[in-house]
Formats: structure tokens, sequence, C-alpha cells
């Protein structure tokens, strides 16, 4: 049986990193810029936003208090607010060996329960939240796609159907 948060959460890290290759090509100051008018004051910050929610998830999954999770996530803010765009891929990359070995070591189908001071209890299971994560990242991923266009740079495509082709016949994009 086809393991669905696995091919989900491998979906997440390859679009992560070819947000990062299309980073890298462009000039090294654009990633700590400020870009007004935008959600994110940065493509740095909307790149922690997504770092510390994967973070705050995959401790949540191994049984850790979404409060007390928050609490320490405040350091990790800071150390990935200091980090340059190579530092930042590196640490996506370590978490994303976190994450392949909790779903490799994890039953994904077992409940947990979510306290959230916001919106209160939730029985969920570690493939839903892969889900989450995954649809999270798609949706800032789409905020950076739009903060490079308002400077004048393309984006690079990285949505999931090209992953399939990608990564089930081989497809090379031109994009």
């Amino acid at each position: 049986m086809k393991n669905q948060a696995k091919e989900m959460y491998d979906y997440h890290a390859w679009a992560n990193a070819k947000i990062f290759e299309r980073l890298k090509e462009l000039p090294e100051e654009l990633y700590k810029k400020e870009i007004k008018p935008s959600i994110f004051p940065s493509l740095q910050m909307v790149m922690v936003h997504i770092y510390l929610t994967d973070s705050l998830w995959l401790e949540m999954m191994k049984g850790r208090d979404m409060k007390e999770v928050w609490g320490a996530n405040d350091q990790v803010r800071v150390q990935a607010e200091a980090c340059t765009l190579e530092e930042m891929e590196t640490m996506y990359s370590e978490l994303s060996e976190k994450y392949r070995a909790f779903i490799q070591q994890n039953d994904m189908e077992k409940v947990f329960t979510v306290d959230n001071p916001y919106a209160g209890l939730l029985d969920t299971t570690p493939t839903e939240t892969i889900f989450h994560i995954s649809t999270h990242g798609n949706y800032h991923r789409g905020n950076v796609a739009a903060m490079l266009r308002q400077e004048g740079h393309p984006s690079v495509m990285q949505d999931y159907g090209l992953y399939l082709y990608v990564n089930r016949s081989g497809f090379k994009s031109p994009v």
C-alpha cells in the first residue's frame, strides 16, 4: 500500500527545494530585502515561517504540547532569522530528514490530540498533519512567487502535478 503521508511530505520537501534553488539564482540581497506591500516583510521571513511551522508540527506529532513547542520556537526563530539563505536551506534539509525518519518509524494513522490555545482540542493523525504542512507550505510558496514577481523576477514551477511527472517519469521541466 502506498504511503500517502510519505508521498505528500516528499512533495513538500521537493517544492521547498525548488524554491531554494530559485532563490539562490537571484541576487543575494533579495532574500532579506524588505518588500512592500506584502503579507511578509521579506522572502526570508516567508521561509522562516514555513520552517518554524514544520518544526512545530513535527514536535507535536512526537507528543509535545503546542504551547511548550511555541515557547521553544522563539529560540529557533531567532536562529533561523540570523541564517543566510544557504544556512536556511541546510536547516530545511536536516528537518526533512527528521520528518522522513518520523514517517518511517511511526504509525501515521495513530490519533493524537492537539491542544491549540486559539482553536481548542483537535484529534488528528500524523497523515492529516503532513497534509496540513504541505498545503500550508503551498500557500506560502505562493507568497514567495508573488513577491518574486513583484520584484521583477519569475518564480519557479513547484506544483504537485509537476512533482509527479518529475518523480514518476523522469520528466525534465523547462521551468
